[in-house]
């Protein structure tokens, strides 16, 4: 028998020993060195959320009329269930895909944010095929590595740009898709890239889809800032031309950007499959995945989109409000592209993000010398940008070259 006052042997060591200490997110330490910097000419360009001319995040009309009609009328605080919110999904389905006639071939669940659809997404096709690789260009979002790495499936890079000259290297990406396994996936950018807003015109967008329907290869489509680059529409365009050519997709979505829903944390998950029968087996797996990973989504954010989605008033103030922010977004890039013809790409591109041609002591000076913060690939956060910070960035920009 064991007192209190007896240490069992185990006790002298740590039982979580075996981990090691990980490295900090290299965005996180850079919020830290931009708050520590006195200088009042600072510019954050580094973090990923939109912002208006004020430097604010702010919340949509839109969303905070929802809200007040959800606080007055929501019935319960009860669970919603492992596929969430079935009238939100269910409201997304014809602005991501443009109508509901594939709606009896789409399986799918409301995630916490595009990240949860991703990792969702990731766990379903390892279940189905453990041996997939995921082919994507690059550099692409850092987080998508972790992502398919602890859903235990490999990224095989390929790529996307050539930044030294900003152009797209659609060519090599042809190529790496040719190799590609039958079975394998490819995970590709729905508009408005990240971190390069270097996206695919119409025609590439159904040479791709061709190919890969040709070579039985799965698109799984990351759209996380559609309206942020042309349109609702043009910006799904991709999505729309690979649902026709291939029977079978993917598409994470993501709120947060477009409903300026960040911290709420609202996404969804799509499955494109062959027929009904097929769609019913994915929801089941689906569902049994999602149930072992967070049971059940939060509710809050995905009920102001449905309520936002339903109604035509709140629907077009919504629509109104993204129509402003990517307003913002391209006259940012068309004033930045003006002062220095080395900028003129950044007019090209598409949506919050552009990466600049910069090495890693340019990204430092740009930092120490002239007050400038970005992601150490040179990665900018257009949305970042007043007309004031427009001078200053590409007289840095010049300086470091």
């Amino acid at each position: 028998m064991i007192t209190l006052d007896e240490k069992p042997v185990a006790a002298q060591r740590s039982l979580l020993g075996r981990l090691e200490l990980q490295p900090s997110d290299a965005l996180l330490a850079l919020i830290g060195l931009y708050a520590a910097d006195p200088r009042a000419h600072k510019i954050d360009l580094g973090v990923g959320v939109y912002k208006d001319e004020a430097g604010h995040t702010p919340v949509f009309a839109a969303v905070k009329a929802a809200e007040a009609k959800l606080l007055a009328e929501q019935p319960t605080k009860a669970y919603v269930g492992p596929e969430g919110d079935v009238g939100f999904f269910a409201g997304l389905v014809p602005v991501v895909f443009g109508d509901s006639s594939l709606r009896a071939r789409l399986a799918g669940l409301q995630t916490p944010g595009g990240t949860g659809a991703l990792r969702l997404g990731a766990e379903l096709i390892a279940r189905n095929n453990p041996d997939a690789v995921v082919h994507v260009g690059g550099p692409t979002w850092p987080n998508h590595a972790p992502i398919f790495a602890a859903a235990g499936l490999p990224l095989r890079q390929h790529r996307h740009i050539d930044l030294s000259t900003q152009e797209l290297c659609f060519d090599d990406i042809l190529a790496a898709l040719h190799g590609a396994v039958p079975g394998d996936a490819v995970l590709l950018h729905g508009c408005c890239h990240n971190p390069t807003g270097a996206d695919f015109t119409v025609e590439q967008w159904e040479a791709l889809g061709a190919l890969m329907a040709k070579r039985g290869l799965l698109p799984f489509i990351d759209l996380a800032y559609q309206g942020l680059g042309d349109s609702m529409d043009d910006d799904a365009a991709g999505v729309r031309i690979v649902a026709r050519h291939c029977p079978e997709m993917l598409v994470a979505y993501s709120c947060d950007k477009n409903f300026g829903l960040y911290r709420e944390r609202v996404g969804a998950l799509f499955l494109l499959t062959p027929d009904p029968q097929a769609a019913a087996v994915v929801q089941s797996n689906l569902l049994s995945l999602a149930r072992a990973n967070w049971s059940m989504p939060p509710d809050h954010g995905a009920a102001v989109v449905r309520l936002i989605l339903e109604g035509a008033d709140l629907r077009a103030q919504w629509l109104a409000e993204v129509d402003e922010v990517r307003s913002r977004i391209v006259a940012m890039r068309q004033g930045l592209a003006a002062l220095d013809p080395a900028l003129a790409f950044i007019a090209r591109q598409k949506g919050m993000f552009s990466t600049l041609p910069l090495a890693p002591d340019q990204v430092k000076a740009m930092r120490e010398d002239h007050a400038i913060y970005m992601a150490g690939s040179g990665r900018i956060n257009i949305a970042g940008l007043t007309p004031a910070k427009l001078a200053p960035l590409a007289a840095a920009f010049a300086a470091v070259r």
